[in-house]
This record gives structure tokens, sequence and C-alpha cells, in this order.
């Protein structure tokens, strides 16, 4: 959904006053939201939820921890997932924010992302009808789809561009990886994975570098309520949401998480259009 264009656009459509206060203060009160999110995430990994109703269809299927565990110790495939946002976050992060952080721009990015997702969703759905073999032990997904056990450094290396991507607001990192995993063949549950397993480290380490730098400067000493606050909001949501789109609902609500974000650019271009601000 983007996490970074909701903070801008719900004060913003809300009319309230969040938009004048210093940017600095703004940043603050958005690592202690990441932050929170990033804590919940640690502490219930999103694919702890692993589906009960997914079939066995041969024989040693690994579970969705044990894909996690074969997944996240590659090389290859970290270092490529998360070096490319690394990178573009502590280079380019104030700069993009600042140019591409406006209503109207996130409005483009909701478009952009969504366009993606829907596109690698089709040119998923087609590789895999052309690859039909008839075996019907898998309802939603055809065997012909990859394992995220079958990730490598190129897979890793589509993420971590994707991720970088995701920077810009209106652009959602989980999003933006689902839409390259799925280009790149794999389940829409194994692209939920690996997703998850991608942005964990680049989620929590771009809270701590932000939270450092703030700390560092002492911009966030003025508002240690408000961010205790949403800090912990934010690590109750997670948590909450986190139980309840377990990794089965998740993969079915990609069509729905795209129209949404449609509505939402129409809604924000609409208000530009008339003047509002």
């Amino acid at each position: 959904m983007s996490s970074s264009a909701h903070t801008t656009l719900v004060p913003w459509l809300g009319g309230w006053s969040y938009g004048v206060l210093d940017p600095p203060l703004r940043k603050s009160f958005e690592v202690s939201l990441h932050a929170g999110t990033a804590a919940a995430l640690i502490v219930r990994p999103p694919w702890i939820e692993h589906a009960r109703s997914r079939r066995a269809c041969r024989d040693g299927e690994r579970s969705a921890a044990a894909n996690v565990r074969a997944v996240s110790t590659k090389l290859g495939f970290m270092l490529a997932a998360t070096a490319p946002p690394a990178f573009t976050g502590y280079a380019f992060g104030g700069r993009i924010e600042r140019r591409l952080g406006t209503p109207p721009t996130i409005a483009v990015g909701l478009l952009a992302g969504s366009t993606a997702l829907v596109g690698a969703e089709l040119r998923a759905r087609s590789a895999g009808a052309r690859a039909r073999t008839g075996n019907r032990c898998v309802r939603a997904e055809r065997r012909a789809a990859r394992s995220a056990t079958s990730a490598g450094a190129l897979d890793g290396l589509a993420i971590g561009i994707a991720q970088s991507l995701a920077l810009a607001p209106g652009v959602s990192r989980s999003g933006a990886s689902i839409a390259a995993a799925r280009a790149r063949g794999f389940s829409r549950r194994d692209a939920d994975l690996l997703s998850w397993v991608a942005g964990l480290p680049v989620i929590g380490g771009a809270a701590l570098l932000q939270g450092w730098r703030l700390v560092r400067t002492g911009a966030a000493r003025e508002l240690r309520l408000p961010l205790a606050l949403g800090a912990s909001a934010a690590f109750a949501s997670t948590l909450a949401s986190a139980r309840l789109l377990g990794p089965t609902r998740r993969a079915a609500s990609l069509g729905a998480c795209a129209a949404y974000r449609v509505a939402l650019a129409a809604l924000v271009l609409g208000r530009t259009r008339r003047g509002i601000r």
C-alpha cells in the first residue's frame, strides 16, 4: 500500500496541519512509525501464519519457516536484494523524499506501482497457462511456478532494484518486490515470502539509520510522547494485521490492493486538479 504515501496523504486529505511542521519533526514521527513496524515484524514475522490449507503435493515439502531459513542463508541473494536499496537510500533518500513527496507525485507513484503489480501478475499467469501440464494438485498456482528456495543472485538483484524504486513515496516496497518476483516466475506465495525476507533487513536498517541521525541532531526531543504513541500504535497494528493476513490472504489480495491504489491516486489527483491544498 506504501506507508510513506499514507503518512503524507492522510493528513493532507484530512486537512490537518501536519504538513506545516518542520521537516525534522515530521521525519521524527515517520521514523517512530517505521521503528514500531520493524519491531513488530521481528517479533512476529509475516510468514509465521503459515496457511494450513495448502496441500502438500509431493513428499518432503518444506514449511514456510524452512523456506525462510533456506533463502535467508543464501549470501548472493541477500546481498543482491539489500545492497541496491541500502545504497540508494543512504545516498539519495533525502533528495527523493523532497522532490517526490508531494501529493501529485505520490499519486503517480501509486499508479506506477499498481501498473507494475498488475503487469507482472498477468505475465505470470500467461506463463503458467502456457506451461500447464494438467497437474491439478495446486489450484491457484501451477507447478511450473518457481519456489522461493530456487532464488539466486539475479532474482535478488531484481528484488533489490524494485526496493530501490520503492524509495519514491507511493511505490510500495512490498508491492514492488512482489511484482519483481512474479516477473521472475515465482508463485504468489513465494513472491510474498521473498519480499519479506529481503525487506526486513532494509526496513530495520532504515529505521536504525534514521533514528540514529535524529538522536544525534536532537530533533526528536520535543515530541517524545507523540513519538512513543506513534511507535506503539504502529507496533500494535502491525501485529494485528500480521495475524489476520496470512500468506494465503495476502496472495489473494493483490488485485484489491492494486484497485485501492488506483482509487486513492484518482482521489488525490482530483483534489489537486480542483486546487485543494
